[in-house]
C-alpha cells in the first residue's frame, strides 16, 4: 500500500509540473493581451475570451500530458498501477472541473476533452509502464 501512495503523490507532483511546462510554453506562443494579468480572475475571463484555439489546444496538451506522464510514474512506481494511474487521472480531472467553474467562458470542447482523456490516457500509461518480469538465469 505504501508503493502504491508514494507512486500516487510522486505521479500527482509530476503531472503538475507537466501541465505547468507545457501551459508555461503556451503562454510563451500565445501571450495573453497586453494589460491583462492571467491571475486576476476577471482578467482571466477576458482572456479566455479572446484567446486563439491554438492556445486552448495547449491547455488540454497540457492536460492530457499530464495525465500520461504523472500516471506512467505512478504506474511504475505503485504495486496497483492502474488504480495509481487513474487517481492521477482524476486530480487532472478535478483541476479542470475547477477551472471551467471559475472561468465557464472556455469553450465547450476544452472542457470536453479535458473531461474525458485523462483516464484513457493514463491507463495507457499505466499499460505502458508495466514492469517486465525478470527472468532466471537458467
Amino acid at each position: 500500500m505504501g508503493r502504491t501512495i508514494l507512486g500516487m503523490l510522486l505521479g500527482v507532483v509530476t503531472m503538475m509540473v507537466t501541465i505547468y511546462a507545457i501551459e508555461s510554453i503556451g503562454h510563451l506562443l500565445y501571450p495573453p493581451p497586453a494589460g491583462l494579468d492571467p491571475r486576476n480572475p476577471e482578467h482571466l475571463q477576458m482572456i479566455v475570451a479572446v484567446a486563439p484555439a491554438g492556445a486552448m489546444a495547449m491547455l488540454v496538451l497540457g492536460w492530457t500530458t499530464g495525465a500520461f506522464v504523472g500516471g506512467w510514474i505512478a504506474a511504475r512506481i505503485a504495486r496497483h498501477a492502474r488504480a495509481a494511474a487513474i487517481a492521477v487521472a482524476l486530480f487532472v480531472m478535478a483541476g479542470v472541473a475547477g477551472m471551467m467553474v471559475m472561468v465557464p467562458d472556455h469553450p465547450k470542447w476544452v472542457a470536453v476533452l479535458g473531461l474525458v482523456l485523462p483516464i484513457p490516457v493514463a491507463l495507457v500509461a499505466a499499460r505502458l509502464a508495466g514492469r517486465r518480469e525478470k527472468t532466471l538465469p537458467q
